[in-house]
């Protein structure tokens, strides 16, 4: 496997290249930061009690787009962790110059990720579409070949989401993810639908940008592969995007 490590290892250092180089910022078409907090004591693998601190950076590009986050964890007991992941994905529209658009599909992507944990580094990649679904914001799906450090490699599935809606004057948002991923000797299928619905504060005060306040619903089967751990989660959240 240490060929297909390789190319994800590739993948994503051009698209960090593409990124972060003068040339690609002239092509950045939208960029959004964000800083959120969420604590809750429905946690499960370790202290139920938990605050997490989140910063991500999403961006999109002529040829493709990114998504990373960090997690900054403390539990209960003072123990503070840190996980992130780099999910650049490359436009095939953009690398072959053709218009790859068909139905609800926008465009296709070579899709990677790099999850960096306390003790592992894996690498995913694989092939990703971007839908026009009436009244998202957005709507993506990739399909991943996983090489894990410290489990098997397995498949995996991820869909995510964004949709605002309006009740009254008040501004909403619904967005989220799921992944789903295939069993193996030394794991059970996981999956994972997390959620969050959250009211934009920010409105009150006439902010340009939002200020979300709302909870975050975990529904997670088989939580870190552990056969028969499902955390039922609800946490409170506040989101500030700059």
């Amino acid at each position: 496997m240490s060929n297909f490590k390789n190319m994800a290892l590739a993948m994503v250092s051009i698209c960090s290249t593409l990124t972060f180089s003068p040339m690609a910022s002239a092509e950045m078409q939208w960029s959004d930061f964000s800083l959120s907090y969420l604590t809750s004591d429905q946690y499960e693998v370790g202290d139920n009690s938990r605050q997490f601190l989140t910063v991500e950076h999403a961006s999109g590009h002529t040829w493709g787009d990114t998504f990373f986050f960090l997690d900054r964890s403390k539990y209960d007991d003072g123990t503070l962790e840190n996980y992130a992941e780099f999910s650049p994905r490359l436009s095939l529209g953009y690398v072959t110059g053709n218009d790859l658009s068909f139905g609800i599909v926008s465009d296709v992507y070579v899709a990677s990720t790099w999850e960096m944990g306390e003790s592992f580094d894996n690498y995913l990649i694989g092939l990703g579409v971007s839908l026009n679904i009436p009244g998202f914001n957005y709507f993506t799906a990739n399909v991943y070949q996983a090489n894990n450090m410290l489990w098997d490699n397995d498949q995996m599935l991820t869909i995510t989401w964004s949709k605002g809606f309006k009740l009254g004057s008040a501004d909403f948002l619904y967005d989220g993810f799921i992944d789903w991923s295939t069993s193996s000797d030394s794991q059970a299928s996981e999956m994972n639908f997390t959620s969050q619905l959250k009211y934009n504060v920010g409105q009150l005060f006439d902010l340009k940008s939002p200020v979300y306040v709302g909870i975050e619903y975990a529904y997670w089967n088989n939580k870190f592969g552990i056969s028969g751990v499902d955390e039922r989660s609800v946490s409170l959240l506040a989101k500030w995007h700059f």
